[in-house]
C-alpha cells in the first residue's frame, strides 16, 4: 500500500511538470501538435496512474481496515471479559461500551489520515520542491520555509491547544453512553416511581454538559482551520507575486510561472487537507487513549503460566490458613481461616450481612485472588488452575439471575455450549420450567428481554436452575435459590433442588434459615471467622449463635 501511495505521490508531483512543458511548447515559436503530444501523453498517463494507484489501494485497505478494526475491537472486548469483578462494579457497561465502539472507529480514521493524509502530504511537499527547485530554486526554497512553519504552527495547535479540549470532550462523551445505559438498563425502576421526567432532566443536564464541549472543542479545531486558511492565503499570494516578478525580468518563462502556480495548487490542496489531517490524527489518537488503557490495565486475576486444566472428581474443598481483604477496605475479611468441606457434603452458610458468607463463595469462584494460604479443590490449589476450568467445574443459581437477551433455549444451554435440544428440555422439566414455557407462543424460542425482564422473577429462577442441571458440575452453588417463587413453585422446585444436590458437593447461601434443614452440616459465619458448625437441629438445641438468629428470623426480624 505504502508503494502504491508512492506511485500515487510522484505522479502527482510530476504533473505540474509536464503542464508546463506543454505551456511552454504551445506558447513557442512554430508550436504544433506534434512537438505537444509527448508531453500531453505524459500528462495523461501520469493523471492516470494517479487514479488507478488510488482505487487499487482503496480495495487493499477495505480489507486490511475490516481485518485490523476487528481485531482490535475482539481484543478491548476480550481484556474488558477478563477484567476483575471489582473493575466491572466501579464502571459504567454503557461508558465501557462507547469506549470500545469510539475506539474501532478512531482506530479507522487513524489509519485513514496517516495513509491517505498524512504520508501523501509529506511526500508531496518534499517532491514538489525539489521539483519546483530545479527551474526556481528561490521559490522552492520560500516554499520550503513556509511548509515548515505550516506544519509546525498546526502540530504545536494541535497538542496544546486542540487535544486538552478534545481530552476533556471525550470524558463527557462517555458520560453520556454511560447515563443512557444506566437509565434504560432500569426502566423498570423509573417507570415504578414515575420518574421519567426526573430522569429526563438527569440527562439532559448530562446532555447540557457534552454540548458545551462539543462546541469548545469543536469551537478550537474552527480556529486552527482559520489561522491554517490565512497562512496558506499569504503562502499561495507570496507564491504568484515571486513567479511573476521572476517572469517580468526574464529569470521564468510562462511555462515555469504555470509550473509553480499549478505545483502550488496541487500542494495548497494537500496543505489545506493537512490541517485537517492532524486535527484528525490528534482526534483519533485521543478516542484510542482509551484502548490503550485497556491494553496496559492488569485483569486482576489472572492464570499462571502453565496453568493446569482442573480435575474436579469428588468436589472436596479446603481452605487452608486464607487470609484475604478487600482492595477497598482497611482490614482483612478472612484471617488465616482454614476449612475442610468433604465430597458430596451438602453445606450451609449462614451469618449476618458481612460475615464473610459471600467472600467464601467469591473466593471459592477465584474472583479475588487471596492475600496468603490457599484454597484447593480436590486437593488442587485453584490459583494453579484456569479459571475457566475452574468455573466450569462450579453451577451457580444466584437469588437474582440475570439471562441474556436471547431465547429461553439459548439461556439454558448457556451452561452446556452445544446442548442437544433434547438435553435443554430435560433439564427445564427437572426445574419445573417447562411448566411456563410450554404456554408461552413461541415455547423456547421465546426472546427473555434484556436481563430477563420479560420473566418473573420466579421464571429466571427457574431458568438459573435449569442452567445448573444441564451444567451437571461437581460443586453446585444456590444462594438462596427459591426466594422468588410463591409457596406453591416453591415446594415443587425444593424437590428440584434436592435431587439437583444429589452426588454433588453443595454450598448454600441461606437467607432464611427454615428452607435448610436437609443440610449435612451448617457453617455459622461472624466476623470472617465461623464461629458454631454442626447440624440444624443440633445448633437449634446448642442455644448459641444460630439458635438467636433462627428464633429472631421466625419473629419477623430481618437479622440476615
Amino acid at each position: 500500500m505504502l508503494g502504491l501511495v508512492a506511485i500515487f505521490v510522484t505522479s502527482s508531483a510530476m504533473l505540474p511538470v509536464f503542464s508546463g512543458q506543454l505551456i511552454d511548447v504551445m506558447t513557442s515559436e512554430g508550436a504544433s501538435a506534434d512537438r505537444a503530444l509527448p508531453p500531453l501523453l505524459s500528462f495523461i498517463v501520469l493523471a492516470a496512474l494517479v487514479h488507478l494507484s488510488i482505487q487499487v489501494n482503496l480495495q487493499i485497505w477495505v480489507r486490511l481496515a475490516a481485518d485490523a478494526i476487528s481485531d482490535v475491537t475482539r481484543d478491548a472486548f476480550g481484556r474488558v471479559q477478563h477484567f476483575s469483578t471489582d473493575w466491572h462494579a466501579n464502571n459504567f457497561a454503557g461508558a465501557t461500551v462507547r469506549k470500545i465502539t469510539r475506539g474501532m472507529w478512531a482506530f479507522d480514521l487513524l489509519g485513514d489520515t496517516l495513509l491517505y493524509g498524512i504520508i501523501p502530504a509529506a511526500l508531496i511537499v518534499v517532491i514538489q520542491t525539489i521539483v519546483i527547485g530545479f527551474q526556481l530554486p528561490l521559490i522552492a526554497m520560500l516554499l520550503a520555509i513556509a511548509t515548515v512553519i505550516y506544519v509546525t504552527m498546526n502540530v504545536w495547535l494541535a497538542i496544546s491547544y486542540i487535544q486538552p479540549e478534545n481530552q476533556r470532550f471525550i470524558a463527557k462523551d462517555s458520560k453520556v453512553g454511560a447515563g443512557l445505559a444506566d437509565t434504560i438498563t432500569c426502566n423498570a425502576v423509573v417507570k415504578a416511581f414515575g420518574a421519567e421526567q426526573r430522569e429526563q432532566a438527569t440527562f439532559d443536564g448530562t446532555m447540557d454538559i457534552w454540548r458545551r464541549g462539543a462546541r469548545k472543542s469543536w469551537g478550537r479545531m474552527v480556529n486552527v482551520a482559520v489561522a491554517q486558511a490565512v497562512l496558506r492565503f499569504t503562502m499561495q499570494c507570496g507564491m504568484l507575486v515571486i513567479a511573476v516578478w521572476a517572469w517580468a525580468r526574464g529569470a521564468a518563462t510562462p511555462g515555469e510561472v504555470t509550473l509553480a502556480v499549478t505545483a502550488f495548487l496541487v500542494l495548497d490542496g494537500y496543505l489545506r487537507e493537512i490541517g485537517h489531517h492532524v486535527r484528525s490524527l490528534q482526534q483519533s489518537v485521543n478516542e484510542l487513549e482509551d484502548l490503550v488503557v485497556f491494553a496496559e490495565h492488569e485483569p486482576g486475576v489472572a492464570d499462571r503460566t502453565g496453568a493446569a486444566v482442573l480435575a474436579a472428581r469428588d468436589g472436596a474443598i479446603r481452605l487452608d490458613q486464607v487470609t484475604f481483604g478487600y482492595a477497598n477496605q482497611s482490614g482483612t475479611i478472612y484471617e488465616d481461616f482454614s476449612i475442610d468441606i468433604a465430597a458430596g457434603e451438602r453445606v450451609a452458610l449462614v451469618g449476618r450481612s458481612g460475615s464473610g458468607k459471600s467472600t467464601f463463595v467469591k473466593l471459592l469462584q477465584r474472583l479475588y485472588d487471596v492475600d496468603s494460604g490457599h484454597i484447593l479443590i480436590d486437593e488442587q490449589d485453584i490459583a494453579d488452575v484456569t479459571q475457566e476450568s475452574l468455573r466450569q467445574a462450579i453451577a451457580i443459581v444466584p437469588q437474582e439471575p440475570v439471562l441474556f437477551h436471547r431465547s429461553l433455549a439459548e439461556n439454558i444451554a448457556y451452561a452446556k455450549p452445544g446442548a442437544t435440544r433434547a438435553e435443554v428440555e430435560r433439564a427445564a422439566r427437572q426445574a419445573h420450567a417447562d411448566e411456563f414455557i410450554d404456554n408461552l407462543t413461541d415455547g423456547y424460542e421465546t426472546m427473555v428481554g434484556e436481563r430477563g425482564v420479560k420473566l418473573s422473577g420466579g421464571e429466571r429462577q427457574r431458568i438459573a436452575i435449569a442452567r445448573a442441571f444441564l451444567a451437571d458440575a461437581p460443586l453446585l452453588i444456590l444462594d438462596e435459590a427459591t426466594s422468588s417463587l410463591d409457596s406453591i413453585t416453591e415446594s415443587k422446585i425444593q424437590d428440584a433442588v434436592t435431587h439437583l444436590m444429589e452426588g454433588r458437593t453443595t454450598i448454600l447461601i441461606a437467607h432464611r434459615l427454615s428452607t435448610i434443614q436437609a443440610v449435612d452440616r451448617v457453617l455459622v459465619f461472624a466476623d470472617g471467622k465461623v464461629v458454631e458448625q454442626g447440624t440444624p437441629r443440633a445448633l437449634l438445641g446448642d442455644k448459641g449463635h444460630y439458635a438467636q438468629l433462627y428464633n429472631a428470623q421466625a419473629r419477623g426480624e430481618a437479622v440476615l
